[in-house]
């Protein structure tokens, strides 16, 4: 061959290298809204700027450092998170898997062999002894030019679907950090439904031993004392109810921080939580910093590169392919000239026949790209139900709690009416029963809103990825 077609094929060869029959992958547009369709009795939740960033540990907007030390402990002992990250190294591990295959493969073997030929071997010269010594040690080399970017492309994908296993280590967290936060907020919203009726105890006892001493003095009738009685027991199932509900609400954080629910325990918390101010903006651009939906970006990136690794199968492969070694009967240096052998050469290998199998892989890799698209479309919609439904939650409950406070409060003033006149002897002790019960159920309610509302609020910092503010 002439120095300059040589010059030439190892230029063509170089080009080629380069060369990828992947699609030409752009990033798809989010259909983000401009401003959210919910809003609050102030006003539309518009965009914000693109810069805002996200606050690290959003748990914090509750200011509760006891909350925070639960989310610490979640991060290093939570067994499902745990399992999470091993899952992420793997994936870190295949890829590394992957990107060996864009370098030249060595390997080294030796054969000490003492062994016995056949007297009736074919062509066996008259001289040759039956039964001799044969030791070899050599290197091999292979190396995949990778002339149409399938290795290239497998690495893409890895790199990607590593990626997105950092993604899916994220919405772990995020899933674990959120489950966390809720139970804690439906904790904090027993607790004060245990004041509530702990309070609501002592003054069914007050009004007890009120009847009590007007049933003895012949001032009020047996049934206003067993109507008192009933009253009082009732109250205390409630609270033998709810404090039920908390131990189950406990045990389940135990879970999640890595604990036996046997050994944990939270006593009740003495500064209830706050509801949180959220800004009167909130970016639409958020949305993008989810990690479900960076996860699936990059899966689909790696069906994009999947359909040029398909492709590729349809072209030859071209390899280089070299032996380096000595080969001795017994005794000798291995490394002497005479003994040594060598091998160098290319190796080209073009599909003829294959049933349909390649034509097949194509249409498989074509398929994955499309379903890979539709769910990272799925995914972008969900978040912005997501987002939508919780802000309609938070404006919705805010009106909710503004009417049943009022509604609390009508419900207190009565329970005092209806008691001072039952002690002036104007009404009968089922109207200061109707009372209590209504204002009872009033203060409840108010406070199950409050928990609701904080709930809520659970929801719209995790449906946004993680905060609302940097």
């Amino acid at each position: 061959m002439q120095p300059t077609l040589k010059r030439g094929a190892v230029l063509l060869a170089l080009a080629l290298q380069g060369c990828s029959l992947a699609p030409s992958y752009t990033p798809p547009t989010l259909n983000l809204p401009q401003h959210y369709r919910e809003a609050t009795r102030d006003g539309p939740w518009h965009s914000a700027q693109p810069a805002d960033q996200l606050t690290p540990q959003w748990w914090r907007e509750y200011h509760s450092e006891r909350l925070n030390g639960l989310q610490q402990r979640l991060q290093t002992a939570n067994p499902d998170l745990a399992a999470a990250l091993a899952h992420y190294d793997a994936a870190q591990a295949y890829a590394g898997q992957l990107h060996a295959g864009l370098f030249p493969q060595i390997t080294a073997s030796g054969q000490p062999l003492r062994q016995r030929q056949s007297d009736n071997r074919p062509l066996r010269g008259t001289t040759q002894p039956s039964i001799y010594n044969s030791n070899t040690a050599g290197f091999a080399l292979n190396f995949d030019l990778d002339l149409w970017g399938k290795i290239r492309n497998q690495v893409a994908a890895g790199d990607a679907q590593a990626q997105a296993s950092a993604d899916d280590l994220a919405v772990a967290r995020l899933s674990l950090q959120r489950q966390l936060a809720s139970l804690y907020v439906q904790l904090d919203g027993l607790d004060a439904q245990q004041r509530i009726l702990s309070t609501s105890l002592e003054d069914y006892s007050q009004a007890l031993e009120l009847t009590r001493a007007r049933y003895q003095g012949q001032i009020a009738s047996e049934m206003d004392l067993t109507r008192a009685q009933s009253q009082l027991a009732e109250a205390e199932a409630q609270l033998d109810d709810v404090r039920g509900q908390r131990n189950l609400t406990e045990h389940a954080i135990a879970e999640l921080v890595g604990e036996p629910a046997s050994t944990f325990q939270l006593p009740p918390s003495e500064h209830p939580l706050n509801l949180p101010t959220a800004p009167d903006t909130l970016p639409s651009s958020l949305l993008q910093r989810r990690p479900d939906i960076a996860a699936a970006e990059r899966r689909l990136f790696a069906a994009n590169a999947g359909i040029g690794v398909a492709k590729a199968a349809w072209y030859p492969d071209f390899s280089l392919t070299g032996l380096l070694g000595g080969q001795t009967q017994g005794s000798g240096n291995l490394l002497a000239a005479a003994n040594r052998f060598w091998a160098l050469g290319p190796l080209v290998s073009l599909p003829i026949f294959d049933g349909g199998r390649l034509s097949a892989q194509e249409q498989q890799a074509k398929a994955e790209f499309e379903e890979a698209s539709a769910h990272y479309h799925g995914q972008v919609l969900r978040a912005v139900r997501e987002v939508e439904d919780n802000l309609a939650q938070l404006r919705d409950l805010q009106q909710q709690n503004l009417d049943e406070q009022a509604a609390a409060n009508a419900a207190r003033h009565t329970q005092t009416l209806a008691t001072n006149s039952y002690e002036a002897g104007a009404v009968s002790y089922l109207d200061v029963v109707t009372a209590q019960t209504a204002a009872l159920q009033a203060e409840r309610q108010v406070q199950a809103l409050h928990t609701r509302q904080l709930q809520a609020s659970v929801g719209l910092l995790t449906a946004l990825g993680g905060g609302w503010q940097g």
